[in-house]
């Protein structure tokens, strides 16, 4: 998967090339290290990968970085991506699902935010956070892309290509529930808010009224769809630092999806249209605002009408 498939996929649209180091020390037997080279054949970066599960690892799935990239010390970027895949069996391959290799593409993303920057204070690597998931969450549409998909999806016995009744299937599942999701995920944002938005000065509040009074107050009181998380245990926004903040995942989704409908609209998967989101988005960091960055790259603001068709919203013509 990560040769064919997320490195396939990145040297397509950006030209780069990664070459393992067995000579790198890692932390971990699992770990793997790799040289990441520009499309010029420099050296651009380190990218380790963590991708095995292990009693005393933490959970989850993330990228971060041993070193920021910094022109005004000279520091090239070391990046790591973290997954917990079960690992094989001496000698086994490591099969995974379509939602771990849709995870993949995500931290690579995050990986490539880091590894393309080109700025001088390390301080304005960091991005709001209502865009920090837009380059992860855009890298994740090149996990179907037809030529990328057929590079890696094959049997591991056989090599036989994935069946496009199955690829057929793969796409059609990600629109199953959308209405359900969306409605969950926006009824949580708006509580999130409609806290957040509370003065200073306001008094304590009853929990239990306060809540379905936000909830009609922004017309998604639907019993049928409650909120993710009730406000009890709505962990992210208090101690989880995302108070008034838990919108940011969808609306980073508006703008990924609102860029690959640019990428379609301009030639698709090809280095010309991939230099231009590296220049203009992921090398670029928190030097600018990221709105103008986007303005800038797209032309005009993002749109939900790509998020809408991506996620199977779109009504169907009559």
């Amino acid at each position: 998967m990560l040769g064919d498939g997320v490195f396939f996929a990145a040297n397509k649209l950006y030209g780069i090339t990664l070459k393992e180091r067995k000579d790198i020390p890692v932390y971990q037997p699992d770990v793997r290290v790799f040289e990441v080279f520009d499309a010029d054949g420099k050296s651009l970066a380190l990218f380790y990968g963590d991708y095995f599960s292990r009693s005393n690892k933490s959970g989850g799935a993330w990228q971060d970085s041993f070193v920021d990239q910094s022109l005004l010390i000279g520091t090239k970027p070391a990046v790591f991506n973290v997954t917990n895949f079960t690992k094989p069996a001496a000698g086994q391959p490591a099969l995974i699902s379509f939602e771990d290799v849709t995870t993949l593409f995500h931290e690579f993303g995050h990986a490539l935010h880091a590894m393309f920057a080109q700025v001088r204070y390390p301080t304005l690597l960091s991005v709001p956070r209502d865009f920090v998931e837009f380059p992860s969450q855009f890298n994740e549409h090149w996990a179907l892309e037809p030529t990328v998909l057929a590079n890696y999806a094959k049997h591991y016995q056989t090599g036989k290509p994935m069946p496009q009744a199955l690829v057929d299937k793969i796409k059609k599942a990600r629109t199953f529930n959308q209405g359900y999701k969306t409605t969950e995920y926006l009824a949580a944002a708006l509580l999130d808010m409609a806290w957040h938005e509370l003065p200073a000065a306001a008094p304590p509040q009853d929990v239990n009224a306060f809540e379905p009074a936000a909830l009609k107050r922004f017309a998604i009181d639907l019993p049928q769809v409650p909120p993710r998380y009730h406000t009890t245990y709505f962990s992210h926004i208090w101690p989880g630092g995302y108070a008034a903040g838990y919108y940011a995942y969808l609306w980073s989704e508006v703008i990924d999806d609102d860029a690959y409908y640019w990428f379609r609209e301009n030639g698709g998967m090809t280095r010309a249209n991939g230099k231009r989101f590296r220049e203009m988005i992921l090398s670029r960091g928190g030097t600018q605002d990221a709105a103008a960055l986007y303005r800038a790259f797209r032309g005009r603001d993002p749109k939900v009408e790509p998020l809408i068709e991506e996620r199977g919203l779109k009504p169907s013509a009559k």
